[in-house]
């Protein structure tokens, strides 16, 4: 469970990441509570891990997780652009990630 709770809340920094870009002043009211929001469930959950996960493996992905998740997703909003190495680099990225899980023990 805490691998699965540890993975959504990676998916979440990309929530309050892509909103902090949105915030344009403290008056920006949306994107501010999506921040506050995304980032209070995304390091909850990270907590939440933690308690069951070491450390450095739960902290590198779900900072790896989060990363490639922003990406993807600024890449589908139209905000960045897509090549093949950036691609490539992504996909090296959520491996060296699954393996941190994979070796850990």
């Amino acid at each position: 469970m805490a691998w699965i709770v540890l993975i959504l809340s990676g998916m979440f920094e990309a929530v309050w990441v892509t909103a902090m870009d949105r915030i344009g002043s403290w008056r920006d009211v949306g994107p501010l509570t999506v921040y506050v929001l995304g980032s209070i469930v995304s390091l909850g959950g990270l907590w939440w891990a933690l308690r069951e996960l070491p450390v450095g493996t739960a902290y590198a992905v779900w900072v790896g997780i989060g990363a490639a998740t922003t990406v993807l997703y600024a890449v589908a909003t139209g905000s960045e652009t897509m090549s093949l190495v950036k691609g490539l680099l992504l996909l090296g990225l959520v491996c060296c990630v699954a393996g941190l899980k994979l070796v850990e023990g």
